[in-house]
């Protein structure tokens, strides 16, 4: 077998690359860049980012036992350009294995899609937890890509499923990315009447050599039902690889599931009723998607979605009307199945996982509603209403797009305003802190509550824009005393030891600490039996 030199290579990625996947990358790697560069040209932490400076990710206790690996690649120091490069890398493939996914034939469509990925609130709320983002964005493309292989070939669904519980291995969540995929290739073959086959033919009586042509192969219900199989079998094969190895590896770490994000109730939320989760799960989706302040956040956006949705009811309509499924019970039936699964499928880590805290970072699937749009309007428009329909669509993905920008950079200004409140308000607390009587280097120090909201009253001028934008918004990096402490190491070269929680506890209900003020009151801080208590909760509590 020929070794190819790396130019022939290049080469021939060059020449037998579709332009749609060049596009797709392309356009989520600079509308990427330009929309995120700068939380990725900043040293800008959030809370968690705090104690994280350096972090090995081994997360096997919440069920991320491949992240470790993947986070490697960028080193386990926050790096945030090197990560912040390394994600949109990762989300660009993803946005090339969507186009190849959905058979999108335009350019235009394939930039709508990575544009979509690139722009969509949910990455900022990951990049606020820089430290791991990289690792995440592997685990979409790793969700997508098994969706894919599964797609294109008869046995795809065994490297498919492998796909899959390695993006579960680094983050769970994204399963529901995969799970509307699944779905959405399935009602493709349910409306496919037809394949075309890549077949060999030889030419009779002649000299022709034998060469490739094209024939149309008629789809009956068995290849249907075949095809379709694939991908329930890939997610079995998936999650259930997912679990052996996380088995397998907490047996060699002698490590049990931590109750972070309700990981720990797992099995036991599989075990609940069904009925219990349904009222929850609906709720949380219509409420997310109309009112979440992040798929629609202005008059713009609500204006744009609404174009979208007519632009597909459009098609929708045409589809029925053209194949004739308004005579089929079949088409009566996988519409009410649609309709009552999409929230389902949308939540699925609340069936799961009852416990989670539902946060943006694990939304990234309302993304497909935009994006699914586009692929399912150029796949069905035809005739004299395509242009009307492709003008719809591009315009209102384009305001989608430009709207999610700005709202992006709304989100990194005031993350970055919150360091500096946070610096400030520090650079205070431990000037007082050093002029306190009895204070010594290496003093016991007793954080007791977070910044008051009576002495220091929210400033969050963002708020309406970044409410539901998990790491954007606020006024302060500071929930704990762990907070307190990772904050004066890492930004102030400060060290402060901090006292167990038995001893806050105990001081918390003493006199002499109710009597004191909040800081930046003058009896804020004090020495009590040889510990330094700061007292930075609302005085009256």
């Amino acid at each position: 077998m020929k070794i190819l030199q790396p130019q022939e290579i290049f080469t021939n990625l060059k020449n037998n690359m579709k332009t749609q996947l060049k596009t797709a990358f392309c356009s989520t790697f600079i509308i990427g860049l330009l929309t995120h560069i700068v939380i990725m040209t900043g040293d800008i932490p959030n809370h968690d980012g705090l104690a994280s400076m350096y972090y090995d990710q081994n997360m096997i206790g919440s069920g991320r036992w491949f992240l470790t690996v993947v986070c490697g690649i960028s080193s386990y120091f926050t790096i945030p350009w090197i990560i912040g490069l390394l994600s949109i890398f990762y989300l660009s493939l993803t946005a090339m294995v969507l186009v190849e996914l959905f058979d999108i034939k335009h350019n235009i469509s394939a930039l709508l899609i990575g544009g979509l990925l690139a722009t969509f609130p949910a990455l900022v709320s990951t990049f606020a937890y820089m430290f791991t983002a990289d690792g995440y964005m592997f685990a979409l493309f790793l969700a997508c890509l098994g969706v894919l292989l599964t797609k294109k070939y008869s046995w795809g669904f065994l490297p498919g499923g492998l796909c899959l519980a390695f993006s579960m291995g680094c983050y769970q969540a994204y399963i529901s990315f995969c799970m509307l995929l699944c779905v959405y290739q399935v009602i493709r073959i349910c409306l496919k009447k037809e394949k075309t086959e890549v077949a060999k033919a030889e030419y009779a009586n002649t000299k022709v050599k034998e060469t490739e042509v094209e024939k149309t192969v008629y789809l009956g219900i068995k290849e249907k039902a075949l095809q379709i199989l694939k991908y329930p079998a890939m997610g079995i094969l998936g999650v259930s690889v997912y679990y052996v190895i996380q088995v397998i590896l907490q047996k060699i770490q002698n490590v049990t599931l931590n109750d972070y994000q309700g990981i720990n109730t797992v099995s036991t939320g599989i075990s609940e009723s069904f009925l219990q989760k349904a009222g929850r799960i609906y709720h949380d989706f219509f409420a997310f998607t109309l009112s979440g302040n992040v798929v629609c956040n202005n008059i713009w956006s609500y204006l744009a979605y609404g174009i979208l949705g007519t632009g597909v009811l459009a098609v929708l309509i045409i589809l029925i009307v053209k194949k004739k499924l308004y005579k089929s019970i079949w088409f009566y039936i996988i519409t009410v199945a649609l309709i009552v699964a999409v929230p389902i499928l949308c939540n699925a880590i609340l069936i799961i996982s009852p416990n989670v805290t539902y946060h943006l970072i694990m939304r990234y699937q309302w993304i497909l509603i935009a994006i699914l749009a586009i692929a399912f309007t150029e796949e069905y428009t035809n005739g004299k209403v395509a242009p009307f329909i492709s003008w719809i669509m591009l315009i209102s993905s384009v305001i989608i797009i430009f709207n999610y920008a700005v709202t992006d950079n709304i989100a990194y200004s005031n993350i970055e305003k919150k360091y500096e409140k946070t610096y400030a308000y520090c650079l205070r607390l431990v000037d007082r802190m050093e002029q306190t009587e009895g204070y010594y280097q290496g003093i016991e120090v007793a954080m007791v509550g977070v910044v008051s909201d009576v002495q220091y009253p929210d400033t969050d001028l963002s708020f309406k824009v970044t409410s539901n934008i998990i790491g954007a918004s606020g006024t302060s990096l500071l929930y704990t005393g762990r907070n307190y402490q990772s904050f004066l190491k890492n930004y102030m070269n400060v060290t402060i030891s901090l006292a167990d929680d038995a001893t806050i506890d105990y001081i918390y209900k003493t006199d002499e600490y109710k009597e004191m003020d909040s800081f930046p009151g003058k009896n804020s801080m004090k020495v009590m039996d040889g510990i330094l208590v700061i007292k930075t909760e609302n005085k009256e509590n």
